[in-house]
């Protein structure tokens, strides 16, 4: 009998199939070329690696930074949980695939009676026992139409799409950790700039306050003086808090506290050291990124669950079968004799079920349809995002260019202005209206900074690096 359970289990192993479609990745419902315009540099011919073939340190390329990053990869909890929810669909897709191999169960028993005198026969109280032992396979589906086959599959698609959401959420963590420390790096300049603004005007104003003390002046340049110093006094005040806001936020990602040394040192200029990634790279780079590779293996499993579907309207055979001895007592369980064994198939065949299976083959097409448009709707924002990306990237030079000159020009007009009134040649209003003009060009130059670092992490998050 041990012969017939290892034949029936083979044959069970050779015979699956599938009723699952087969599978085709859907066309990509995007252009095959990054768009072209005024607001795009011109693509490179000469050939570059993709943002996945990039590793995160080598582009991140500042020691503190990366150790930041690394702090973040392990102690982050949506990060830890993306990883368990890994662990739990590993496990999840070892059940469904245990259920396409014969469970076989050991076992050994005792079965005890006591029939009373008076119905012994005998007018003596009896006790029987019955000891068996032996190998039992629970009921086994032969798995002639790939129910069982289809439901591992499911499963080890929603698997491989658990592994690729890890992924997505280490490139999120990656850039969003580069981008709050590039923010308080941003932070700490404007504080920095605002608290020698508000040193500078505390000089011009008791020298407004002299003056007009003595009489050389009217109260007019003292009171724009006072009122320039307190503007600047209430900016270092709102900086403080953001570079603390700032450093909490960073915390958080991080998972656990900051050490101060790993904290952005000197200007957001001198503290950014991100690798570049020039613009014209193929379309196709869509494909491998994390997120639509997610998108695809839900496809994939809900592909499979057309299969399950589709097998419901045929037979299904089971086998139950079991083989050991029996004996009276324990000694005698395995002696010549004592063997006994049992066979039980049983063929099920769906005759009427009130349409319930056709309603579930239909919701299971219903299931793939929407997960192609899922599909496609996540290479669209990406393809939507990494545009996005590169048309800021294209711009950001001019900006930047611009907004450095601006700030150089404002400083040289601010000087001017000071030194007049430092003289008494003119009013202090000159020289109010230019230093403003000089600290708000300063202020949008460190913005269009933090916007030309920012736009380099995105556009390399979207484009699907950061995972390695």
């Amino acid at each position: 009998m041990n012969k017939s359970i290892i034949t029936l289990s083979l044959a069970a192993l050779l015979a699956g199939c599938s009723l699952a479609p087969v599978y085709q990745r859907p066309a990509a419902p995007v252009a095959a070329a990054w768009p072209q315009g005024e607001a795009y540099k011109p693509a490179r011919s000469t050939e570059v690696r993709a943002a996945p073939d990039i590793a995160w340190r080598e582009f991140i390329g500042n020691e503190q930074l990366a150790q930041l990053v690394q702090m973040a990869l392990e102690n982050n909890r949506d990060l830890r949980i993306s990883i368990l929810n890994i662990e739990k669909a590993r496990a999840q897709y070892g059940v469904a695939r245990a259920e396409q191999l014969p469970h076989l169960n050991a076992g050994i028993g005792q079965n005890a009676q006591r029939v009373p005198a008076r119905l012994s026969g005998s007018g003596e109280a009896a006790i029987s026992r019955q000891y068996n032992a032996g190998l039992s396979l629970p009921a086994f589906e032969l798995d002639f139409f790939g129910r069982v086959k289809s439901l591992s599959e499911s499963a080890l698609q929603h698997y491989l799409a658990t592994a690729e959401a890890r992924r997505a959420q280490q490139i999120s963590l990656v850039a969003e950790v580069a981008n709050a420390w590039l923010s308080l790096a941003a932070g700490q300049e404007r504080m920095r700039l605002a608290e020698d603004t508000l040193k500078s005007q505390q000089i011009t104003y008791e020298l407004a306050k002299r003056r007009f003390e003595a009489g050389a002046t009217s109260g007019l340049d003292m009171y724009e003086a006072q009122t320039s110093a307190e503007a600047a006094r209430n900016d270092v005040a709102v900086f403080r808090a953001q570079v603390a806001a700032d450093e909490n936020a960073l915390a958080l990602l991080v998972g656990a506290s900051v050490p101060r040394e790993l904290m952005p040192q000197g200007s957001l200029e001198s503290v950014t050291r991100l690798a570049d990634l020039p613009p014209g790279l193929p379309a196709e780079v869509l494909l491998r990124r994390p997120d639509v590779l997610e998108a695809e293996r839900q496809l994939q499993a809900a592909n499979a669950d057309i299969g399950v579907a589709r097998a419901a309207f045929f037979p299904s055979i089971s086998l139950t079968a079991s083989a050991g001895g029996m004996a009276k007592d324990l000694s005698g369980l395995f002696k010549a004799g004592s063997g006994t064994w049992s066979f039980a198939p049983q063929l099920n065949l769906p005759i009427f079920a009130g349409g319930a299976n056709q309603a579930n083959l239909d919701m299971a097409r219903a299931g793939r349809d929407i997960a192609i448009a899922r599909y496609e709707k996540a290479i669209q924002s990406a393809f939507r995002e990494v545009a996005d990306a590169l048309a800021l990237h294209g711009t950001l030079d001019e900006r930047l260019a611009a907004q450095a000159s601006l700030s150089a020009a404002a400083e040289k007009s601010f000087r001017i202005h000071e030194a007049r009134y430092q003289k008494g040649s003119e009013s202090y209003l000159n020289a109010l209206v230019s230093q403003r003009e000089l600290y708000a060009a300063q202020q949008n130059l460190i913005s269009a900074r933090l916007a030309k670092a920012s736009n380099q992490v995105t556009l390399y998050r979207v484009l699907g690096g950061g995972w390695q």
